[in-house]
């Protein structure tokens, strides 16, 4: 299970080789002891904290404590030393960063995105009949975008990456107008808005996306991939490029979440609140979320390569899949 710490003043330490959890709730304090074995990872907001003993047990039994920031975009995680995998991984993914290679990647990972999205819309078509017509002129005007993008031809990344943008912004575009046109009258917003948020909705899709970086960054390292190595977003100092380029393929898992939670009304004006005219969950908002969040991406099921596994188990195997294509695409011996 994953632990999602987000009460002000909580301590996490170490006692009888357990985690324990101090946290006050109604003016009584509440202790919760839980097992290494039971954890696969423990997020943490700003406020919590955390003994040097329970860092060290999490690193020994593999747990990666991750703190984020209030609005869920991962600060940094506590993890251990050692580099996931063999070196030659990370060369063969330099050496694909600089070649076709690079163009093939970024062109399948954004057409995967753009496809969840149709397809979600196509699902959402099914009980708004009074809707279709207005959805299927807009997957139309994304398909038209797609055709486009996916036609670009270059021997490197960098030769097309600001058509391709192009394209996948217009896509977006057509994509959350027409998710915010599903949404009640009360739950509409316009477009993406990023940090900070214009709305409850792009507050929690926000969020929502922030856990997303850190479960992608963390199957990545352990695939043996560098995080900081990506193909279509720059290499800027302590920028996590791979994982920006990698997550495009993962991001509807955010959105179908964040959507049913406002479709089906299950979001009110007590989980957010407004700072300097900007939307930030609060901590019932966060709870909300993650509850809805972590069954989706670790207890629920679905079809992958004819098993059924959880969707994050789908992002780590999609991790050791690139890891693995990189080696044999590449030559490094």
């Amino acid at each position: 299970m994953e632990i999602f710490i987000d009460t002000y003043g909580s301590y996490l330490h170490v006692k009888d080789n357990m985690f324990e959890i101090i946290s006050s709730k109604d003016g009584n304090q509440e202790r919760n002891l839980i097992s290494p074995k039971k954890i696969s990872s423990i997020l943490i907001s700003k406020g919590v904290s955390v003994s040097s003993d329970c860092i060290a047990l999490a690193l020994i039994n593999n747990i990666d404590i991750i703190v984020l920031e209030n609005d869920g975009t991962p600060i940094g995680r506590f993890w251990h030393s050692k580099l996931g995998s063999t070196t030659k991984i990370r060369k063969a993914q330099l050496i694909a960063s600089m070649n076709k290679k690079s163009v093939e990647y970024v062109l399948k990972w954004i057409s995967k995105k753009v496809n969840n999205q149709i397809d979600f819309l196509k699902y959402l078509r099914k009980n708004r009949s009074e809707k279709a017509l207005f959805i299927d002129s807009q997957i139309s005007s994304m398909i038209d975008n797609y055709e486009k993008m996916i036609n670009l031809n270059a021997n490197c990344i960098k030769e097309i990456a600001d058509k391709i943008r192009g394209y996948e912004g217009t896509i977006s575009r057509y994509y959350f107008d027409t998710l915010s046109d599903l949404l009640s009258k009360e739950y509409r917003f316009n477009g993406r808005s990023f940090r900070p948020a214009n709305d409850p909705f792009n507050a929690f899709l926000n969020y929502a996306y922030g856990v997303l970086y850190s479960k992608v960054e963390k199957s990545l390292i352990i695939a043996g991939i560098d995080p900081y190595l990506g193909f279509m977003h720059r290499d800027d100092y302590n920028t996590l490029s791979m994982v920006y380029d990698f997550i495009e393929q993962f991001r509807i898992y955010a959105d179908e979440v964040v959507f049913k939670l406002f479709s089906g009304k299950k979001v009110n004006k007590s989980h957010t609140n407004i700072i300097h005219n900007a939307y930030t969950l609060n901590k019932d908002g966060k709870k909300l979320l993650m509850e809805h969040y972590n069954k989706f991406l670790i207890e629920d099921k679905i079809r992958y390569n004819n098993r059924n596994v959880s969707r994050n188990t789908i992002i780590q195997l999609e991790a050791h899949n690139f890891a693995q294509e990189l080696l044999n695409n590449s030559g490094v011996k």
